[in-house]
């Protein structure tokens, strides 16, 4: 029997990993986001599900699951506000792909976004309100990688 412990810490801070593979679905050819949200060391939040439409690149299927993960870190940050937990700085959401983050910081991109769902550019606001500060993480350290993959056992038990 496995037992959860979470201990107290002072210092706990909202990070999220955000992750996708690419045309992973052979039946549908739909890409499966997957994000995980830990307050400090604790986990509190995570999901897998595949998305809505096709991708039609790897950069298209990163950018539409880190705003799905946006999405749930502005909702986590807010059950966190009624907890009477501060959240001033930015939730940090770690992404392995340059450009999906190069996407959401910079605006040059949008001609070649422009059949990407206007509602999956959200994530630029919130990076440009500051709310979200999506930072680049190697695929090695890539904690969302085993809910978007078949993972090996020496990563999925280095994770856990």
């Amino acid at each position: 029997m496995a037992l959860i412990l979470y201990a107290t810490e002072k210092a706990s801070r909202l990070i999220g990993h955000t992750d996708s593979d690419w045309a992973g679905c052979i039946d549908d050819r739909r890409s499966t986001s997957g994000y995980v949200f830990q307050l400090g060391s604790k986990v509190i939040s995570w999901s897998s599900k595949k998305q809505a439409t096709v991708a039609l690149c790897s950069v298209e299927a990163k950018y539409v699951a880190a705003t799905s993960a946006a999405c749930e870190a502005i909702w986590l940050r807010r059950i966190l506000g009624d907890l009477q937990i501060k959240t001033e700085r930015p939730t940090t959401l770690f992404c392995d792909n340059m450009s999906a983050i190069a996407m959401t910081k910079n605006s040059v991109f949008h001609s070649r976004t422009t059949h990407i769902e206007i509602r999956h550019h959200f994530i630029r606001e919130l990076v440009e309100k500051e709310e979200i500060d999506l930072q680049f993480c190697k695929t090695d350290e890539q904690l969302a990688d085993m809910f978007t993959k078949v993972v090996p056992s020496e990563k999925f038990a280095y994770f856990r």
